[in-house]
């Protein structure tokens, strides 16, 4: 008799095997239930309780999103985020629809379960999504390259410099929308620090800088 076929299908057996290959990672420690690493959510999602008990990893918000700046999480996340939304700046940043929807974020508005919600009176544009952070070591400006891509994206003027004309983030006044991010070339330039994943100047989760 043929394997019963499930609606997407892949067979039962297909789904067995997969469950217990994570139960086996996790346990070898290969895999972590959540991410070490706190994730930068869309405006409105910065309850990470929240979020990974309410998102239904229906992936709306990631069609939602006018900039294209939200992804779904891959393991690095942990297994308990796969499929949740987080924020990727590598090519635009986060105006919380300012532009797109008179400041009402559409990643808010199409969630069926409120893993991404705006309280009625907030002010999306003062939401603060996260904070940008500056390695100087990997930072082009600080290498005498006279690089200030970041300075001029910013929106919020969220970054000065300072008397070298070298960046340097203002965090009260920075809610991490990624627009300095998004244009920082420092590894397109080369990185002077082997095996860096990140740009100079990238956004970290709320309340997790070093």
């Amino acid at each position: 008799m043929p394997e019963q076929e499930t609606t997407s299908g892949i067979s039962r057996r297909t789904l067995c095997l997969g469950a217990g290959a994570t139960v086996a990672l996790l346990g070898l420690g290969a895999m972590k239930l959540v991410s070490a690493e706190a994730q930068v959510r869309p405006p409105g999602g910065q309850d990470e309780n929240r979020m990974l008990a309410d998102c239904v990893r229906c992936e709306r918000c990631v069609e939602a999103c006018p900039r294209g700046v939200i992804r779904v999480a891959h393991f690095d996340a942990g297994v308990a985020g796969i499929r949740t939304p987080i924020m990727d700046f590598h090519d635009d940043y986060c105006t919380a629809c300012t532009e797109e929807n008179g400041g009402v974020p559409l990643c808010a508005l199409v969630c069926p379960t409120d893993a991404i919600a705006l309280d009625r009176a907030a002010d999306a544009t003062k939401i603060v999504i996260g904070e940008a952070v500056l390695d100087t070591n990997q930072c082009l400006a600080y290498r005498q390259a006279g690089c200030r891509f970041c300075y001029d994206a910013c929106p919020y003027e969220a970054i000065q410099l300072d008397e070298l004309n070298r960046p340097v983030v203002l965090a009260d006044k920075c809610n991490g929308c990624g627009a300095c991010e998004s244009v920082c070339v420092s590894l397109k330039e080369g990185s002077i620090v082997a095996g860096s994943k990140f740009r100079a100047i990238h956004v970290v989760a709320p309340g997790t800088k070093a």
